[in-house]
């Protein structure tokens, strides 16, 4: 301590307060390095939970007595129990998304349960299950389905179901892609339900993609985009992957069209009945005289003229009628009317004698192959219209955008952001340490310390009478000229030396005398001591 102390004493201010202040700084630094040394690294557990969902986490936590931090909407729990948490809270049906499905009809029973209240908990089931299958896609993270079914009162006429579905992205915007899913999705879940009655709305109160495109599947947009993929595949299989570029447009109808035909041919003549008739007639004539004889029984008939007629008829009767051919055609909007395919395939490159590369277009037996191939793929028809157009051209090396992913040692070192708080907090520690603590002890001058009188008013001045009595003798000695080289030192000069410095030392023991004394009579005493 007396060494520290006159450590101490030696500085100026300035030191003094320098010192002070750094060891109040690692006093500090220490008590927060051993709190967070002691706290555990605590991680995040659920994020993003509704009010409720996160006050049932927490219950949980709070029962089994687990430490927990909630910062905003984010719950954090120590790093080693992390997963074991989250696999218990599983089993016990935690955290509760909101959406309840048809876990909600197990709780009716059949008495009491009067048939609107069936019908009721039957549709917030089914809204329930519709939320979670959304919720289930990684583009989204919260869902909320509302489905207005008809009314079930007899005298009122039949009408239409609709629903709302109100989405929360998860990170990037619900494409129109996705939205047209969804709608197909809830449709299909309800009966009588079309896809155009199903309202898809994002976060931001925006309806996503239009109502009425919803029926039109099939656009010349997505046909386009089918047969370019289709195209691009068959390509790149034979010239590598960004070795092809593919277009295709599409010209489709866009009106309705009907065309009734009926043609009546005159030459053409269709028997449609066969009606024939015959007719025959028979007749038999007879003339004799009458005499008395004719009219008695056994009398001998007297004789006469006889004649006989038969007559037959046959009438046929054939219906034709005209032959007629009736065509009736209907067009809807969405068939193709004209396709146009533009294909850009890549060649080769070579270096030629002189080491400059030169591009070798791709032959053409292989173009027109690939060309086979391409009407194949898109149903090509020449009486439609349809153009192919397919080159060989020079592509333009695209450097791959960002970094190449390389592997390193800190891959291999796993370190969370509490760790990296801790090692920067050490360093931080140990730097003050360095500069404000032991370089300022290691490069103070060294003060003599003599032991104090035992006695006397100013004891306690003289081990700094010493240290001015050193430091006059050393300036002394500095201010004396410079020694000349080994072997020219004189007597003479050496004498005067020491004669000088000792004259020096007299007259300063004459300024100061008492303390002169009281510094000798310590001296004295601690030899007596010692002996």
């Amino acid at each position: 301590m007396q060494q520290i102390g006159t450590v101490w004493a030696s500085l100026d201010r300035r030191k003094q307060i320098i010192v002070a202040g750094a060891a109040i700084l690692v006093f500090l630094s220490v008590l927060a390095m051993s709190r967070v040394v002691t706290s555990p690294s605590m991680t995040l557990l659920y994020a993003g939970l509704e009010a409720g969902a996160a006050g049932d986490i927490v219950r949980a936590l709070d029962q089994r007595g687990v430490t927990y931090e909630i910062r905003g909407g984010s719950i954090y729990v120590p790093v080693s129990k992390r997963d074991e948490l989250r696999m218990t809270l599983a089993s016990e049906g935690l955290p509760a998304n909101g959406n309840r499905g048809y876990e909600l009809l197990d709780s009716l029973s059949g008495f009491g349960t009067t048939s609107q209240m069936f019908d009721a908990a039957y549709w917030r089931a089914k809204e329930g299950e519709l939320a979670r299958t959304i919720v289930s896609s990684p583009h989204v993270s919260q869902a909320r389905v509302h489905i207005a079914n008809g009314s079930s009162n007899p005298f009122q006429r039949s009408v239409a179901p609709t629903a709302s579905v109100y989405l929360v992205p998860a990170g990037a915007r619900v494409t129109v892609e996705q939205a047209k899913a969804i709608r197909f999705l809830v449709a299909s879940a309800v009966t009588g339900l079309a896809p155009e009655d199903v309202a898809v709305i994002d976060s931001n109160g925006a309806v996503i993609g239009p109502q009425e495109a919803v029926v039109a599947t099939d656009t010349a947009d997505d046909k386009a985009r089918l047969l370019r993929e289709r195209v691009l595949r068959l390509v790149e299989a034979r010239v590598g992957p960004g070795n092809a570029v593919v277009e295709v447009s599409v010209d489709t109808v866009t009106e309705t069209e009907s065309i009734r035909e009926r043609r009546f041919d005159p030459k053409g003549r269709v028997a449609i009945s066969t009606d024939i008739e015959e007719r025959s007639d028979s007749s038999r004539n007879q003339s004799s005289d009458v005499t008395v004889a004719s009219n008695l029984p056994d009398g001998d008939a007297a004789g006469g003229d006889e004649s006989n007629s038969t007559a037959t008829q046959t009438r046929e009767r054939v219906n034709y009628e005209v032959s007629e051919t009736e065509l009736e055609v209907h067009r809807v909007p969405g068939a193709i009317k004209r396709l146009t395919v533009a294909v850009i395939v890549n060649g080769t490159r070579t270096v030629d004698a002189s080491g400059t590369p030169v591009f070798e277009p791709m032959p053409e037996p292989e173009l027109e192959a690939l060309q086979e191939l391409v009407a194949s793929a898109v149903g090509f028809d020449a009486e439609r219209g349809d153009v192919i157009t397919l080159k060989s051209m020079e592509l333009p090396d695209l450097e791959p955008q960002g970094t190449l992913a390389t592997a390193s040692i800190w891959h291999s070192i796993h370190l969370d952001a509490m760790s990296l708080i801790q090692m920067a907090v050490l360093a931080i520690v140990s730097l003050v340490m360095g500069l404000f603590v032991i370089r300022p002890i290691l490069t103070s001058a060294p003060v003599a310390a003599l032991p104090p009188a035992a006695n006397g008013p100013n004891a306690a001045d003289a081990p700094f009478l010493v240290g001015e009595i050193e430091d006059a003798a050393g300036q002394e000695l500095t201010q004396l000229p410079a020694a000349p080289e080994q072997g020219s030192t004189t007597p003479a000069i050496a004498q005067a030396r020491s004669e000088d410095a000792v004259a020096r030392l007299r007259s300063m023991i004459g300024d100061k005398q008492e303390e002169t004394v009281e510094i000798l009579r310590s001296w004295l005493e601690e030899s007596e001591e010692k002996a």
